[in-house]
């Protein structure tokens, strides 16, 4: 059994000592500053979802305090920008050999990279024969020397472990079967250098979160990174794994919220940011390459402005996220161009298939007929919807648990995307679109044309039913995106903006095909969403915030029955103005003979404001 030297005592590096230590495997954890002298003097406060864990881990400051032998292991678990001191630190060591002889650690020790980027392996190969790449997964926090909370549920840590730079063998088995000691999960993979680039496009979220709030401008400004890293990837010939963390989360440890990431918490703690080697690694990639990542390069250029201005964790907003990346707005659409390059990569998205319209109860023969390869039909009324009644019109939100379940048979994660459409333009896909996001599922997007573009490109399609995909076990809320109920739709005209999305002559009461009565909710404005559309496609932005010009205030909006709505308020999101929907919509407000109605006599169109 090896000794295992964990150099580096932040929130992963002790995690995993702890995990070590509490499982009765042989453990030394180097530290440095602060941390060393609270380990020392009082041991760590580990915290877990089952309580508070008081450990006494050997501790060691450095090398010059160790003894070598060709049975340890060192796991390198320090901040990228401090591997290369810690390879200088430990190469040349002396170890102690079990024949007798004293060879040196760079020969005679394995060490395992357990860190964020793609630049460990190299740095570490160049000093040590033996490198094992790792990736982990361990939502861990150290702000306080001392203490750190680990919220991993229910195991303390997922691990990915491969011989560096590509291959498995015995050593690397042996290791991972020792570290599943500590109860973590350890997965042995042939493509190590696959999994970290898998990582790092998740890890650019890191400085994003270090200084904004999440807000949805915040969401857009990630598929802007991701979607620069991809391009990137794909001329630098690396094809990311796709993981599989399922069954893996986030848990509350009592009294104890957790902070953020790894840039959130050097923030905190007011240490320099592993920023150059997350985003800058990108713009690395994309400057070797010839690929351009503005967007990478501003947000690498806005982390080092924030540590040195000391700003604290989160407390930049929206107008800084704006100003730091121009021209930013939410992400609403994608071009058939896109969905057909993403639909070839590994983490390729979900596509779902709308085809829903009022009076076409045909919209699964429709999608049999032909439709995007691998896309799932989603059925409107019974799976975006739960069941009509007066009270809360025809298509009322479903439950939280009746989406999650859907979501779950479509294969939705949080780790691909999502593209939704149609072939009305958007009119039924939107309602997807606005029901995942309103549940917190981010990186959705409606197929710019839909099903009709696809065709005008030349790409091909399947028919009959597509392959079902595994299930997920992704997670929903709602209340992501805003709702108004009847009476505060009642009330918006008085400070902002009620849109009515229908067409013009229900709106004026002239025609009511469906509904109880006839007329719009007093004070509304006609936006009838066709409009929004030219040829069956969005029509540009400028267009659109030229359209909605007018609209002050805050926004609500509503039609039929909360279908068409969503795709006016993502419409609305193109134009860079967020929006409320009124789920019940016309069919729930004319169905309450309490509710007033107007017709012609009271007609206000965008133009009229």
């Amino acid at each position: 059994m090896s000794r295992y030297i964990v150099v580096g005592a932040g929130a992963v590096g002790s995690s995993i000592a702890a995990e070590l230590h509490r499982a009765g495997v042989d453990t030394l954890l180097v530290a440095r500053g602060a941390q060393l002298a609270a380990l020392r003097e009082h041991g760590l406060s580990y915290l877990r979802p089952d309580g508070e864990h008081r450990l006494h881990i050997p501790v060691a400051g450095g090398p010059a305090e160790v003894e070598l032998t060709d049975g340890d292991v060192l796991l390198l678990a320090t901040k990228t920008p401090d591997t290369a001191a810690a390879v200088r630190d430990w190469a040349w060591q002396p170890v102690k050999r079990a024949d007798g002889g004293t060879g040196v650690a760079s020969a005679d020790v394995p060490a395992v990279t357990l860190q964020n980027g793609l630049d460990n392996e190299r740095t570490v190969l160049r000093s040590f024969a033996r490198v094992i790449g790792g990736v982990v997964w361990i939502p861990a926090t150290f702000t306080t020397p001392g203490e750190v909370a680990n919220h991993a549920d229910p195991v303390p840590a997922v691990l990915w472990l491969g011989r560096h730079p590509a291959g498995a063998d015995a050593e690397t088995e042996r290791i991972a079967e020792e570290l599943r000691r500590g109860t973590f999960t350890v997965n042995v993979v042939p493509d190590i250098t696959a999994h970290k680039a898998a990582k790092l496009i998740g890890n650019l979220v890191n400085g994003l979160d270090a200084l904004y709030a999440p807000s949805d401008l915040r969401t857009a400004a990630l598929e802007l990174l991701r979607e620069e890293a991809r391009r990137v990837y794909a001329a630098a010939g690396i094809v990311p794994a796709v993981r599989d963390s399922a069954g893996f989360r986030v848990a509350d440890i009592p009294g104890r919220d957790r902070g953020g990431n790894s840039t959130w918490q050097s923030l905190a703690r007011a240490t320099g940011p592993e920023t150059d080697y997350l985003n800058g690694e990108i713009v690395l990639l994309g400057r070797l390459h010839g690929v351009d990542t503005p967007a990478n390069a501003a947000i690498q250029a806005r982390v080092h402005q924030a540590f040195e201005a000391g700003i604290a964790p989160q407390s930049l907003g929206d107008a800084d996220l704006a100003a730091t990346l121009p021209g930013l707005r939410s992400d609403v659409l994608i071009d058939a161009a896109d969905v057909y390059r993403r639909s070839a990569q590994p983490d390729a998205p979900v596509l779902l298939d709308v085809r829903w319209a009022l009076g076409d109860p045909h919209g699964a023969e429709h999608y049999r007929a032909g439709h995007l390869p691998g896309a799932v039909y989603v059925d409107l009324d019974t799976e975006l919807a739960a069941p009509p009644s007066p009270a809360e019109g025809r298509h009322p939100l479903p439950s939280i648990e009746r989406l999650q379940a859907a979501a779950r048979r479509w294969g939705v994660t949080r780790e691909r995307g999502v593209v939704v459409y149609d072939d009305s333009g958007g009119l039924a896909a939107a309602r997807a679109w606005w029901l995942l996001r309103w549940a917190g599922v981010t990186g959705v997007r409606i197929l710019d044309g839909g099903l009709g573009a696809w065709r005008a490109a030349g790409h091909a399609e399947a028919t009959g039913e597509a392959r079902p995909r595994p299930e997920s076990t992704i997670v929903l809320d709602g209340g992501h995106l805003p709702t108004l109920t009847a009476d505060e739709a009642a009330a918006l005209p008085a400070t902002g903006t009620l849109l009515d999305a229908r067409a013009a002559e229900r709106y004026r009461g002239e025609v009511e095909p469906i509904d109880p009565r006839a007329g719009h909710i007093p004070g509304a404005v006609s936006a009838p969403t066709a409009e929004n559309l030219r040829d069956g496609r969005f029509r540009t932005e400028a267009e659109l915030r030229d359209r909605f010009a007018a609209v002050t205030g805050p926004v609500g909006v509503y039609c039929g029955s909360g279908v068409t709505a969503a795709h006016e308020i993502a419409t609305l999101a193109i134009a860079g103005i967020d929006a409320a929907l009124y789920p019940g919509s016309w069919s729930a407000w004319s169905s309450d003979p309490d509710r007033p109605v107007s017709d012609q006599n009271d007609d206000r169109s965008l133009t009229d404001r």
